[in-house]
């Protein structure tokens, strides 16, 4: 499990299960950055980790592994896959591409870099079910570059039979009261919110998977 803490990051073994013996079915990683990791905050007060409360309080077999590493962009994400998926994994949700729009890479590199993260997971674990979260930049940034950088993740999803959460900051970003000072990374009830916006669609997708 990759652990978080601030802008750092540690390696340790995966998250028990409730009553401490190791999580025996399907492993969730979160492959994110500062917003995963929970920049700020408790590792606890994190998305991930409230995703884990949903999965366990509705009796699923599963243990999220919160994959997040402040600054990390797309091409950071796909250099650590093979670490990060080192162990049989169910469900990728690949929250990444924030630090790309905010560093002005282009967004057809960002898009290669999610496709190549899909494809790289389904060649390791062909059965591995992909969630893309999507990002957009603020007005700020230019009409044509917003566009085209919030254009990527659907395009992305939909090219890589992935399953898309529109935008993983909805409700959540340009709000300073679910916001830290920086008006980047969110507070504790900012990270409930995002919580709240991928759900839906993991719950969906670990559903779907139980079908047989």
């Amino acid at each position: 499990m990759l652990v978080a803490t601030g802008s750092r990051a540690l390696w340790a073994a995966d998250a028990p299960t409730a009553n401490g013996a190791p999580a025996a079915a399907g492993r969730i990683v979160v492959l994110g950055d500062s917003i995963t990791a929970g920049y700020g905050l408790d590792p606890s007060q994190a998305y991930p980790a409230l995703l884990q409360e949903k999965i366990t309080a509705a009796g699923l077999p599963y243990t999220v592994v919160n994959a997040g590493v402040s600054g990390d962009t797309t091409a950071g994400g796909l250099r650590r896959l093979d670490w990060t998926l080192s162990r049989p994994t169910a469900v990728l949700i690949i929250a990444l591409g924030g630090n790309d729009g905010l560093r002005g890479i282009a967004p057809q590199q960002t898009a290669e870099n999610l496709t190549g993260i899909i494809q790289r997971a389904r060649a390791k674990f062909p059965a591995i079910q992909v969630i893309v979260a999507g990002m957009e930049m603020p007005g700020n940034m230019g009409p044509d570059f917003v566009a085209q950088f919030r254009a990527v993740f659907p395009r992305v999803a939909t090219d890589g039979s992935a399953t898309l959460v529109p935008f993983l900051l909805e409700g959540v970003g340009g709000k300073p009261e679910l916001n830290q000072p920086d008006l980047i990374h969110p507070t504790a009830a900012g990270q409930q919110r995002v919580a709240e916006n991928v759900w839906p669609i993991l719950a969906r997708t670990l559903a779907a998977a139980a079908r047989p």
